[in-house]
C-alpha cells in the first residue's frame, strides 16, 4: 500500500500515477519533446524545457516513480474519461507533501487542446480531497508565474471556490530559462476547504 493512490477519478478526468510500471515514457515524450504541438506555449511559464531526447522522459518517469514510492510526491497522468479525446494524455498533475510542515503543493500542466475546459479546477478539487482526507495535511499551496494570466485565472477561481487566499508574491522563487523569476502564491487550509467542499 502506498501513501498516494495509484489511480483516482473526478467527474470528467482519470488520474494514473506517473510510474515506470504504469506509463510508457514514449507516450510522455511524444507530447513534451522539442517540436511537439504548442510545446513553446506549454513550457513558457514552467520550470522544465521541452525534451531533446526520449531518455529525458524515461528519467522523469523513473524520478516520479521513486518519489511516489517514497511518499514524497504523487505525480499523475491526466486523461479525459469521455468524448473525442477520451484516454488521451491531457497533461500531468502532482501533489508534493512537506510532511514536517503538514503542507502540500499542487502542480499541473495541460496540453493546449485541453486548455479552457475547467480541468485545472476539477483536478484541484480532487487533489485537495487527497491532501486533506487521505494525507491529513493542513495547508495546500499553489503558485504561478506573475505573467501567466491563464494560470492566474484558473487558480483564483478554485482558490476562491474553496475559501482560500492569495498569500502574495515570492521574489526569485523559481528559475525559468536559467533566470530567477517571481511567483504568486495562494493557499487553502483544511478548515477553509471543509467549509466549502462540494
Amino acid at each position: 500500500m502506498s501513501l498516494f493512490p495509484t489511480d483516482m477519478e473526478s467527474e470528467r478526468l482519470r488520474y494514473e500515477r506517473l510510474h515506470p510500471d504504469d506509463v510508457d515514457p514514449f507516450e510522455l515524450y511524444e507530447h513534451v519533446r522539442e517540436g511537439a504541438p504548442a510545446i513553446d506555449k506549454i513550457t513558457e511559464y514552467v520550470t522544465w524545457e521541452p525534451y531533446s531526447n526520449p531518455k529525458q522522459a524515461f528519467e522523469w518517469v523513473e524520478t516520479c516513480g521513486t518519489e511516489f514510492e517514497n511518499g514524497d510526491t504523487g505525480t499523475y497522468v491526466v486523461r479525459p474519461k469521455d468524448g473525442d479525446r477520451a484516454g488521451e494524455l491531457a497533461g500531468l498533475a502532482s501533489l508534493g507533501a512537506d510532511w514536517d510542515r503538514k503542507r502540500g503543493t499542487l502542480g499541473t500542466w495541460f496540453r493546449k487542446p485541453f486548455w479552457g475546459q475547467g480541468y485545472s479546477g476539477e483536478r484541484a478539487g480532487r487533489f485537495l480531497e487527497l491532501a486533506f482526507d487521505r494525507l491529513d495535511l493542513e495547508i495546500v499551496r499553489v503558485t504561478h508565474d506573475p505573467d501567466n494570466d491563464n494560470s492566474r485565472h484558473a487558480i483564483e477561481k478554485y482558490v476562491d471556490r474553496f475559501g482560500g487566499r492569495k498569500e502574495g508574491t515570492v521574489r526569485n522563487d523559481i528559475v525559468i530559462d536559467g533566470e530567477p523569476r517571481d511567483s504568486v502564491c495562494y493557499s487553502i487550509s483544511r478548515s477553509e476547504w471543509e467549509a466549502n467542499r462540494e
